[in-house]
């Protein structure tokens, strides 16, 4: 395994080695991208109302694709709506979630990784539509690829990686944002281009590459294996490369400087240890 399961729950936490290994491997394995369209934000008290499919692989590029519309049997904001475009007299006809559950589990439960943009908001929910009907519905760690993650890493510097910035970043060629179909199709085209960055490029340009990112201040001090507040003393300290993050104004640092500082502590750690042994 690439790095103990528990510990791979926050990759941001992980050392850029760990990552590039991860990524490596996951760029070989086929894919099963998803993206929904719910009633809200939450999975407790929202629903889906749309989930698009893909299965696809570098090697093989897309290969399937199934959309459902799904009656959630509750109302669906107006603000929804708006977002969307999905109206009740859309839905209403549709079958309900018991009926198109059990439908997806053949394509969502394949032994592939399972991929999305934001990929903890679209698995929680899947994960509560499916506890709903008394089935268990679980990923490891080393089987989820989320393509936020991935664009921080290799597109550390862009303004925004929301879904719909990056399809005109990258102007692929796909339909309207925040329908399941279109947005499914965009994580895709974004999957496939940075996985194949990570297979074309050699290990040196990707750990730099991978160094660029700003990374939260609670993954910096899981990686000095420290508390936030003395992560934060150290890293300042140390004059590590910093900003507050554009809407909430909280601390993040170049992941290179932190992992910087973190071999210069266990390089200073390993020397003191020695000392230790000729004493």
């Amino acid at each position: 395994m690439v790095a103990h399961a528990a510990k791979f729950q926050g990759q941001s936490a992980l050392l850029s080695k760990e990552l590039l290994s991860y990524y490596r491997q996951v760029s070989h394995s086929p894919l099963t991208v998803v993206d929904i369209e719910t009633t809200g934000a939450l999975g407790h008290n929202a629903r889906v109302i749309e989930v698009s499919i893909l299965q696809a692989s570098l090697a093989n590029g897309l290969e399937h694709q199934v959309t459902y519309l799904i009656n959630p049997k509750v109302k669906i904001p107006e603000f929804i709506t708006n977002i969307t475009g999905i109206t009740p007299e859309m839905v209403y006809p549709s079958p309900p979630p018991e009926e198109i559950w059990p439908k997806c589990q053949p394509l969502l439960m394949a032994e592939r990784t399972f991929t999305a943009h934001n990929l903890d908001f679209d698995y929680s929910f899947l994960r509560t539509e499916y506890k709903r009907l008394g089935i268990r519905f679980y990923k490891p760690p080393l089987q989820k690829l989320c393509t936020v993650i991935l664009s921080r890493l290799l597109l550390a510097d862009l303004p925004s990686r929301s879904l719909p910035n990056l399809v005109k970043h990258f102007d692929f060629d796909v339909s309207t944002s925040h329908r399941a179909e279109a947005d499914t199709k965009a994580c895709w085209l974004l999957a496939e281009r940075l996985l194949r960055q990570i297979q074309d490029e050699d290990d040196d340009t990707l750990l730099k590459r991978f160094g660029q990112q700003w990374i939260r201040l609670q993954d910096a001090a899981k990686i000095l294996n420290c508390r936030k507040e003395e992560a934060q003393q150290k890293l300042t300290a140390a004059q590590v490369e910093s900003r507050l993050s554009s809407q909430r104004k909280l601390p993040l640092y170049r992941r290179w400087g932190v992992e910087q500082f973190y071999y210069e502590q266990q390089g200073q750690q390993l020397a003191l240890l020695f000392e230790g042994d000729e004493s």
